[in-house]
This record gives structure tokens, C-alpha cells and sequence, in this order.
């Protein structure tokens, strides 16, 4: 017997980074507020089927599920215009034969809780910096880039997590889109470095952004 087909579509959107493409559903890919990136095959493996299926493009260097869309980070191999519909009907076709594109997201993986998670569970794991102890700026923080930064950078395909505070400076990771994005500087320091210091003047001097 054949299995039913979940009705679905998808569409591509260009990001800020010529080097990501946005693929949105109409249908959540993965719950909780949850967002998880992997950037080798064997991350995907366990965790994402759909991920897993991705990589086995050779040119797919990374994916990241958010929501109801997934980012694809691609090599230097092709441009855009030559895959990005292959790209599109092959998630669309895959989304209509599976139900579940996440199965579960390993701690070492895992961006961000829910929004009303505690602050802890928060914060980002990198190899450049150790988790930082928590401050009494932390949830304003949190707050603040949840409300205002969160969801703009969302609509471009990427993610930004808080990893600490420490002498004045914020610590944050960019993710999807935002990964190698030539304007995620600008946006950085013109953006939610200014916001950050115009919310909070007498705690922060800075935001500085690693990589993981």
C-alpha cells in the first residue's frame, strides 16, 4: 500500500549571505522554539533525516532547521541559479513523503530553548570560550535579543545566541545565514551592538561575536 502524501510546499528566499538559501515550508519542520545547525553529515545522523538527506549533495557544506524553514549553506562548486530549484523540489518531495524532518536534537547541538526556558539552558557552547557565570544582566539581555534582534534575523535564515557577559562585553553566536554572512559585521556593530548599548549604557561597551 502506498503511504499518503502530506500535502506541502515550499518556496527558496535569497539571504544577506550569497552563499545561503533559504527554503521555507508550510508546515513546522521543528518545535519548541527550537533551531539546530548541523555542519557535517555525521552531526545529522540521529537527529535530522532530512539534514542527512541533504548532505548527500556534494555541494551542501552545512543546514539549519528553524521553525518552518531550512538554511543551506553551499561550496564555492556551483552557483545558486543552477540548484536552488533541484534544492526546492527535492525538500518539497521529501517533506511530502516524511512527517517527522527532526527526530531529536542532541545537547551538544542545540542553539536555544524556549523562549521561557531558564537562562542557563540558554546559553550557546563554543570552543573559543567557556560558559560564562551567569550576571544580573543576563535575562534583560536575553530579553532584548529575543524582542528586538531575534526575529530579524530569523526572516534572513539565521539565528543568534546568547553566550555570556563578561567585563562589559556580550557574547553572542550567529548561526545559519548570519555564519560567514559579509554584512553580519555591520549588522553586528551598527545593529545589536547599538541596541544593546542604548538598553543597558552603563553595562555594556561591546558585542563580540565567535565562531563554533
Amino acid at each position: 500500500m502506498e503511504n499518503k502524501k502530506i500535502p506541502t510546499s515550499v518556496y527558496a528566499e535569497m539571504t544577506p549571505n550569497p552563499m545561503t538559501m533559504k527554503f521555507v515550508a508550510d508546515r513546522i519542520l521543528i518545535g519548541g522554539g527550537m533551531q539546530v545547525e548541523y555542519k557535517m553529515a555525521q552531526e545529522a545522523k540521529g537527529s535530522s533525516p532530512l539534514a542527512e538527506e541533504l548532505f548527500h549533495f556534494p555541494f551542501v557544506k552545512s543546514v539549519f532547521i528553524s521553525s518552518n524553514y531550512v538554511t543551506i549553506s553551499r561550496d564555492e562548486s556551483l552557483d545558486w541559479d543552477m540548484i536552488v530549484m533541484q534544492l526546492r523540489e527535492y525538500i518539497r518531495e521529501w517533506l511530502m513523503d516524511h512527517e517527522v524532518a527532526v527526530s531529536a536534537v542532541p545537547a551538544e547541538l542545540m542553539t536555544r530553548a524556549e523562549r521561557e526556558a531558564p537562562v542557563e539552558s540558554q546559553k550557546a557552547s563554543s570552543e573559543n570560550i567557556s560558559i560564562l557565570p551567569a550576571s544580573p544582566y543576563d535575562e534583560e539581555i536575553i530579553y532584548l535579543l529575543n524582542e528586538f534582534v531575534r526575529p530579524a534575523v530569523e526572516q534572513d535564515g539565521g539565528a543568534i545566541d546568547f553566550v555570556g557577559y563578561d567585563n562589559k562585553k556580550v557574547y553572542v553566536n550567529m548561526r545559519g545565514a548570519c555564519s560567514g554572512c559579509p554584512s553580519s559585521t555591520a549588522t553586528l556593530k551598527g545593529g545589536i551592538e547599538n541596541l544593546l548599548k542604548a538598553k543597558l549604557p552603563e553595562a555594556i561597551e561591546e558585542v563580540v561575536a565567535q565562531s563554533v
